[in-house]
């Protein structure tokens, strides 16, 4: 019921000691409306006119205005403390993601590490408002509340005393079957979520193939197995409250009752019995507060929980400091030569890429060719730098290295993959991706040199009409062309990486597309995937790929004596 990794937060000790001291009084005051309101009832009760009781009733007031008070501050202090972490978190969350790249987001689900950075960070704020006064109050105020019965009812604080570990133990037990419940509704949230958003990333194909209907039966099952878990989650969750307030009750029912023997028979007098009666419902108080709040609780710390086994999977995937800030010579990135010596990947028990050995030297037009399958995006991503190898090693110039997740890298390589993403923004903020403060006359020239001048004049707002999600919606050949501004706006970047760009375009727009783009290759280093061998002619190297190994390698313009064009071209890539 309580993570222990709430303890790894920056500035939970001081916060804790605060805590402590706050619980602490909260509790002494506590014990000053028991003493100061019995003190009153009593004395009226014995006769004293009311007035003479004016002391006991101004203690009552002020510690009932005090726990008030305590019981403000520390709410706030812990809500801007809660959401100060929630912020970090999700900095460190979304931090890790850049640098781990699309590798972990292919692990993860992108519809799972969006709702982790903004839904499960809210879940872990109120969860760390919540467990930290929560868990404190039942470790403390029991235990001071206890202390000041003792002295005045032995008895009933032994039956409290006696009470308190079974309702703990209990907590304890539901806490661990909740644990188990709370983490398949998460899986179960998790996988809805991607599932919905692969659905909405694909609803044009399920349409053109007549399938829309059969799957929206498959979003129904997901989506009722979803809500199949809540329920059971929620059930749990309020058996256990009601489940613990029954403890409660029945625990301040035997105080009472004994109580009232004792009063009968003589031996407790009036002042401490009521004193402890009011005492032994606050001392449960914390108890059933945690219970109420449980579920709350448990949706915080599952969150917690996946946020950091995400970032802890996104560090496994980086690779270490001294491999990202590895320094490459400006000279040997302004004309690369790129050389992998016996380069494999395994992901998940399967080898992607076996033993992957090639030699090129910028300027040069590396054409990697190759089925559907056949392992050209996870080599593209290795040569991106988004993924790492297993084996081999990689040679930039005279600097040897393991992978190309490398600041430096970066900086110089431009990828374009197959569908483009066009961010809720302006054509003109979606163009500057790479160069955010590009001026009006450097986007126009960039849109002139793919084509797209003639789209920006017609827009409403020029350059500064709305796309993407929610707004003007561009074609798949208007977003490759987009994606091709990007490049062409940063010239400085001397390594070009395509990863099928033209690979869902029909042969018109293709063919349309194809001056802009080998416009955008000369004198850079390029890699670029394609299974359609009318690109071979366009390349300087070609590397064919038949899974995960090269099958053939060598200059372009021996492909068409090869083997592998043959064996190419009758598997249809001509075209």
């Amino acid at each position: 019921m309580f993570d222990r990794a709430i303890f790894e937060l920056d500035g939970i000790k001081p916060m804790m000691a605060v805590v402590v001291a706050l619980t602490v009084a909260r509790a002494l005051a506590v014990v000053g409306q028991a003493v100061g309101l019995a003190q009153a009832i009593v004395g009226v009760w014995q006769g004293n006119a009311l007035e003479e009781q004016a002391a006991w009733i101004a203690l009552f007031f002020c510690c009932f205005v005090a726990r008030q008070v305590i019981l403000a501050a520390q709410d706030h202090m812990l809500d801007r403390y809660a959401y100060r972490q929630a912020d970090s978190l999700r900095e460190s969350l979304l931090q890790a993601v850049f640098e781990a790249g699309p590798a972990l987001v292919g692990r993860r689900g992108s519809a799972a590490v969006v709702n982790s950075a903004i839904e499960g960070t809210e879940h872990v704020a109120a969860y760390i408002a919540l467990i930290i006064p929560k868990m404190t109050a039942v470790g403390i105020v029991p235990l001071v509340l206890l202390i000041a019965m003792i002295p005045l009812d032995l008895v009933s604080a032994f039956i409290a005393l006696a009470c308190f570990p079974f309702i703990i133990l209990y907590m304890i037990m539901i806490g661990y079957t909740a644990k188990d419940d709370a983490a398949k509704r998460h899986g179960e949230f998790e996988r809805m979520s991607n599932h919905f958003i692969d659905s909405l990333r694909g609803i044009d194909t399920l349409k053109a193939f007549g399938r829309s209907r059969d799957h929206a039966g498959r979003i129904f099952a997901v989506s009722e197995r979803f809500r199949e878990a809540t329920m059971k989650t929620l059930r749990i969750a309020t058996l256990s409250s009601a489940v613990l307030d029954t403890f409660a009750t029945l625990a301040l029912a035997a105080v009472a009752i004994m109580m009232g023997f004792r009063l009968v028979e003589g031996t407790l007098s009036f002042l401490p019995a009521l004193s402890v009666l009011i005492m032994v419902p606050e001392y449960f108080r914390p108890i059933r507060e945690f219970a109420s709040d449980y579920h709350a609780s448990l949706d915080g710390r599952t969150s917690l929980a996946a946020i950091r086994e995400t970032i802890d999977e996104a560090r496994a995937l980086r690779p270490q400091n001294a491999e990202r800030d590895l320094a490459l010579s400006s000279e040997a990135l302004e004309a690369p030569s790129v050389t992998l010596e016996n380069v494999s990947f395994d992901y998940a028990g399967y080898t992607a890429l076996n033993d992957i050995s090639f030699s090129v030297k910028s300027p040069c037009k590396v054409g990697i060719i190759g089925a559907s399958g056949s392992g050209k995006t996870t080599l593209l991503n290795l040569l991106s730098g988004f993924s790492d190898p297993s084996s081999g090693s990689i040679h930039i110039g005279t600097t040897t290295c393991s992978t190309l997740r490398n600041h430096q890298w970066h900086a110089h390589a431009t990828f374009i993959p197959q569908d483009p993403y066009l961010f809720h923004a302006s054509l003109h903020d979606n163009v500057a991706f790479y160069q955010p403060h590009a001026t009006d006359k450097d986007i126009a020239r960039a849109l002139e040199a793919v084509g797209l001048d003639v789209l920006a004049r017609e827009l409403p707002q020029g350059i500064d009409t709305p796309i993407g999600a929610g707004e003007r919606m561009l074609s798949g050949g208007q977003a490759q062309r987009v994606a091709l501004a990007r490049a062409f706006l940063d010239s400085s970047r001397t390594i070009l990486l395509f990863d099928e760009p033209t690979a869902h375009l029909d042969v018109e727009t293709e063919l349309e597309l194809k001056e802009s783009t080998l416009a955008l290759m000369e004198n850079k280093l390029v890699f670029f995937a394609t299974h359609r061998l009318h690109w071979a002619a366009n390349m300087d190297y070609i590397i064919v790929m038949d899974h995960g190994r090269i099958t053939w390698q060598g200059p372009s313009d021996k492909l068409k004596n090869s083997d592998a064009w043959t064996r190419l071209s009758a598997e249809g890539g001509l075209r």
